[in-house]
């Protein structure tokens, strides 16, 4: 799917939730399309001295909840529409969870691996420079998102306070914990999509010791939700990356995993029971083949996209858990949902992230320390609320849990835009 098609099919879903609301014209119009679109220059000072041109974006969609809040991804891919859709996303994910942001998103053109760390440095701040006038505690607060880490946030959390004339820590979020970082928001991504599993397994009676798992993609979300899911007793036959995955038949410990994946590079042979990986353990499996697994819930947190109407019908998991952004288009969701397999959307599933971020605004605002329990706590309590509040009218309107979702997200922008 293209990056075109991508946004084609994320507002049209939207269009659909506007008729079902009978919103106004004026009202569909506004949330078609993003308020603003910010396209620019990043000059940078490349090691060689020569000066290199990189094109950065930051896509601001709504605000009528609060700021514009939402990640920088720096990757080769990066395209105008893809941040259009993802802003877009954002404006739902942050009115869904119920906390007071709009929605936007940014990115660079560029494939960091290429970058020196000084590079990386002078690209970061560069961004910042290209971006200040829209951004800022009360008007955008952008967070890390592919590709970017604590170490960006940091550079551009300091280039923007420089840029102001003093100290900002609210006007970004997902940094190092000694920049008013939060505790716990490396992990809360993962985390708040074991929060939803868990409230899967109890509406639907699940036993976690019996119900298997496979999880696409084992980055910083996929390592973190299968180590949550392997702590709170489900069984994970098998996860992914780029270059492949493993599966394990009676069941993977995914922290001996990581151990192994530190070792070698990568996850492949990383055939890990208990603290023994061995290559008895299990076998090799392709990204392609962990999609079609018989499992109970097939976990997708790698990239949009992966579950088309090509292989939706080759699904064999009865429940899908969206980690990634938009990992499911909406033909293969009318798939899913005509087999009866049950898909918690990724505006409900891998909203952890965002409500940490959240925390840390409020943090950087206060400048009061949250401790870790406290933001867990906090988190799945909101998590909590959002699942029962869109499987409740799920149920009531007989339709599924995107469906529900979107109309309950649309709904708290649509108020906030009229009064």
């Amino acid at each position: 799917m293209t990056n075109q098609k991508f946004f084609l099919d994320t507002q049209g879903q939207f269009l659909e939730i506007a008729k079902i609301l009978n919103l106004k014209p004026e009202i569909v119009e506004e949330l078609k399309e993003p308020q603003r679109i910010i396209k620019f220059q990043i000059p940078v000072k490349m090691d060689d001295g020569k000066k290199k041109i990189f094109f950065g974006f930051r896509v601001q969609h709504n605000n009528a909840l609060g700021p514009y809040k939402g990640g920088i991804r720096f990757h080769p891919e990066v395209s105008e529409d893809e941040i259009k859709t993802l802003s877009m996303l954002m404006t739902w994910k942050c009115s869904l969870a119920g906390i007071p942001f709009g929605g936007g998103k940014g990115g660079v053109i560029v494939d960091p691996r290429k970058l020196s760390r000084g590079e990386l440095e002078r690209l970061s701040r560069g961004y910042v420079k290209g971006v200040f006038p829209f951004i800022g505690p009360d008007l955008d607060i952008p967070a890390p998102d592919v590709n970017t880490n604590p170490q960006i946030m940091a550079w551009m959390t300091d280039e923007y306070s420089k840029l102001k004339g003093e100290d900002c820590p609210a006007a970004f979020t997902g940094k190092p914990l000694e920049m008013w970082g939060l505790a716990g928001r490396n992990e809360a991504t993962g985390y708040g999509g074991v929060v939803t599993l868990k409230k899967l397994a109890e509406i639907f009676n699940l036993n976690p010791k019996e119900t298997t798992l496979a999880i696409q993609g084992f980055g910083n979300v996929g390592s973190n939700f299968a180590q949550f899911a392997f702590k709170a007793g489900f069984k994970i036959l098998a996860v992914s990356e780029v270059d492949g995955g493993v599966y394990v038949k009676n069941g993977l410990d995914p922290e001996a995993t990581l151990k192994c994946r530190e070792e070698k590079g990568k996850i492949s042979g990383c055939y890990c029971v208990g603290s023994v990986c061995d290559l008895s353990f299990g076998k090799g499996i392709s990204n392609k083949e962990i999609l079609g697994m018989e499992v109970d819930v097939l976990v997708p947190a790698a990239v949009e996209n992966v579950i088309t109407k090509e292989n939706a019908p080759k699904i064999k998991a009865k429940y899908v858990i969206e980690m990634a952004n938009g990992p499911v288009t909406s033909e293969a969701e009318n798939i899913l949902q005509k087999r009866g397999i049950i898909s918690v959307p990724d505006i409900l599933a891998n909203s952890g992230g965002v409500i940490a971020s959240y925390f840390e605004w409020l943090q950087g605002k206060e400048k009061k320390l949250w401790e870790r329990e406290k933001v867990l706590k906090g988190l799945s309590k909101i998590l909590e609320e959002s699942f029962e509040k869109v499987f409740n009218l799920a149920k009531k309107e007989k339709i599924n849990l995107r469906r529900s979702a979107e109309i309950l997200a649309v709904e708290r922008v649509v108020k906030a835009m009229e009064k």
